[in-house]
């Protein structure tokens, strides 16, 4: 069993990133509460993410100002234990990856009242496509085969190009290779 300890709330908080960092893919971006602008509906997920000025800012910067772009986009979230609020640390969740960019980008971030630094996002890989499963392949009886077609040298040439090309065993080659 998991063991989970999670506030009660309708957002995600920096505590929730202390297993490190987690990758989402954006569900929608709707108006948000009072406190902050905007929810980020994330996939799957019950909470919104709702990213504050500086993580906003690079997401514009990243990906443009219209919100419908933006869904279905991949974001991943982390920890940073030195965001400032005030004067206190108490820690705050930053992006560290982005779907969508072609390499790491540079940004100019405020920390601090009249103090910007530079924060880099790396780019995020695609997730792998899921593969669907393909059926057993069945053995094949390359002799039933061949002895259907004997005497037909044609049909036993192509039986037996299919045969080798399938890795049939050499004895079955030398019995296919003899009905001819």
């Amino acid at each position: 069993m998991k063991i989970t300890a999670e506030p009660r709330s309708d957002q995600w908080n920096a505590d929730d990133f202390l297993g490190g960092p987690r990758t989402f893919t954006i569900a929608a971006v709707k108006d948000g509460a009072a406190e902050q602008k905007y929810d980020i509906a994330l996939e799957g997920e019950a909470r919104a993410w709702r990213p504050p000025l500086g993580m906003l800012r690079v997401l514009m910067q990243a990906w443009g100002d219209e919100s419908n772009v933006w869904t279905g986009r991949r974001v991943t979230l982390f920890r940073d234990q030195a965001v400032r609020f005030g004067k206190e640390v108490p820690g705050g969740i930053r992006i560290s990856h982005l779907s969508h960019i072609d390499k790491a980008v540079n940004f100019k971030v405020t920390t601090s009242r009249g103090k910007r630094e530079t924060y880099t996002v790396q780019p995020l890989k695609e997730a792998p496509k899921p593969t669907t499963p393909q059926p057993p392949i069945e053995p094949v009886d390359w002799l039933a085969h061949a002895e259907q077609a004997k005497g037909d040298v044609p049909r036993l040439q192509k039986i037996y190009a299919d045969a080798e090309a399938n890795g049939a065993d050499a004895t079955i080659l030398t019995a296919i290779r003899s009905l001819a």
